[in-house]
This record gives C-alpha cells, sequence and structure tokens, in this order.
C-alpha cells in the first residue's frame, strides 16, 4: 500500500531515493521496481534487515531492473549520515509525527536533498489524527512509547518546509477507508490484537481484500472521500536550484551503508 504518488514524486530510473523511516520497505521497494538507486534509514535495525532480505529475494525473481540497487543505512533523521546533496528524490512517510525536534529533521532533510530534487512527506491528517487523540490517550505519546507527538494542522509543515528552504509544489491526501479502521482500533484500545476484537478483525479483513483486489467501488469511493477523510496528507517539495554533477551511490553517503545487490 503506498502513500506517496510516484507521478507527483517525479522519480526516473537511475535516481538516487533516500527513504526516510523506511520501516518495513513499502516505498523503497516500489522506487527499486522503477529502477532507483535506493537508501532505506531507519533506526529499527531489525526492520532494516527485513527489507535488506526482502530486495535479495525481489532481485532473485527478477522483480528488480538492471542497475538498481537498495543500501540501508541506520540513521537519526536529525543527524543524517549522507552528504550534502545526497538524493534525487526523499520519501518521508509517516515518520515527522514520531520526532520531537522536527524542525530540525527538515533542516537535515533539505541538507541531503540536491537541488532541483523532490521531496514527498506524508503525515497523519489533522481532522483523522484529532479523532483518533480524542478516542484513546494511548494511541499518541507518552503513553504510547514511540508515538506521535503532534498533530499537524493547516499550513503548519508546509511552512516548516519553507523555513528550511524548500517550495511546497502539491498536496493530496490518502487512505480514507483507514480513518474509520483507526478510529475502531482507538476506540477498543488501539494496542489490542486486531483479532482480539470482532469489529477490527472484521475491518482488517475488509482493508486486506481491497489491498489485493482493489475493486473500482472501494477505489472510487476511496477517491470521493480522501479529500475529507483521508488518513495521511502528503506534501511535495522542490529545493531549488540544479546541480550538473550526477549523483553516485558512492558520493550519497558519509557512513557505509550495508550494500545489498540487485
Amino acid at each position: 500500500m503506498l502513500t506517496v504518488d510516484y507521478d507527483r514524486l517525479e522519480l526516473r530510473a537511475g535516481e538516487m531515493v533516500l527513504d526516510l523511516g523506511a520501516g518495513f520497505g513499502r516505498h523503497a521497494f516500489e522506487s527499486l521496481r522503477r529502477g532507483a538507486t535506493v537508501v532505506a534509514c531507519d533506526l529499527a535495525w531489525d526492520e532494516l534487515i527485513s527489507v535488506a532480505n526482502t530486495a535479495v529475494a525481489m532481485d532473485e525473481v527478477g522483480e528488480i531492473p538492471t542497475g538498481a540497487t537498495l543500501s540501508v543505512a541506520n540513521g537519526d533523521a536529525t543527524k543524517l549520515p549522507f552528504a550534502d546533496n545526497s538524493f534525487d528524490r526523499i520519501i518521508a512517510s509517516e515518520v515527522m509525527e514520531h520526532i520531537p525536534d522536527d524542525s530540525a529533521a527538515l533542516v537535515e532533510l533539505t541538507r541531503v536533498l540536491r537541488p532541483g530534487g523532490i521531496i514527498a512527506i506524508t503525515v497523519p491528517a489533522s481532522l483523522p489524527e484529532k479523532i483518533c487523540w480524542k478516542l484513546s490517550d494511548e494511541y499518541y505519546a507518552p503513553k504510547s512509547v514511540g508515538g506521535h507527538v503532534r498533530i499537524y494542522s493547516g499550513d503548519e509543515l508546509p511552512n516548516k518546509m519553507k523555513s528550511t528552504g524548500l517550495d511546497p509544489i502539491d498536496d493530496h491526501r490518502a487512505h480514507a477507508l483507514h480513518s474509520p479502521y483507526w478510529w475502531i482500533r482507538c476506540a477498543v484500545g488501539p494496542h489490542r490484537d486486531i483479532d482480539d476484537h470482532p469489529l477490527t478483525k472484521a475491518y482488517h479483513k475488509l482493508l486486506v481484500w481491497d489491498i489485493a483486489k482493489a475493486p473500482a467501488l472501494t477505489r472510487v469511493s476511496e477517491r470521493v472521500l480522501n479529500p475529507v477523510l483521508g488518513k495521511s496528507i502528503i506534501h511535495y517539495g522542490k529545493k531549488p536550484g540544479r546541480v550538473p554533477v550526477p549523483l553516485t551511490a558512492e558520493s550519497a553517503a558519509t557512513s557505509e551503508p550495508e550494500n545489498v545487490p540487485a
């Protein structure tokens, strides 16, 4: 399930991509399929190991184009282990709401983005998120260790992006069908096992079915509902200027990420 719109990201084969807060790699894998050189960066080593192993398996079954590679790097968003102007594209999906000093993270992301490059930042949309916070204080920090520390409202994130030198260029919302799921989870207890309550179990089955089958009815319904109920809002920004020298994987990192040939 992708949150970022790759048409808006304008990713081209051969470009350098940073997937910050990669988790289990959904955007890293899509970037690989599109022929990019990808660095998946996260604080969780177990998730990075899973991403690396999956990339190897993808390569073995021919899912990755020739020349596309993936590396993993254990890194803090406020102190990224990469050189200036390292990446053509950056994806930071559902991570900024977890970072206490999000301004410092934005400064770092702007620093490592190449002039002329595009960044996509996804965060929970204000209205669905406020309902989650109202329903359960176990959904967010401090009760939820490592949970959400803020709700972005209005133009807060685009304004913060502007303050670091990024030009906001587009935005949209996604995953409207996921908002009711999270409201149900918060109402019954966000840390309960999904199968432990009939409502969460049933709705989760619906979402899995929707992701697997992508039926026209739910796709159309979600497009209609996204502007109001979309669980995530995606902001795209561009770093002004141009750099004529092509980037390479070797020039991107000031530390040694673990390389996964593909």
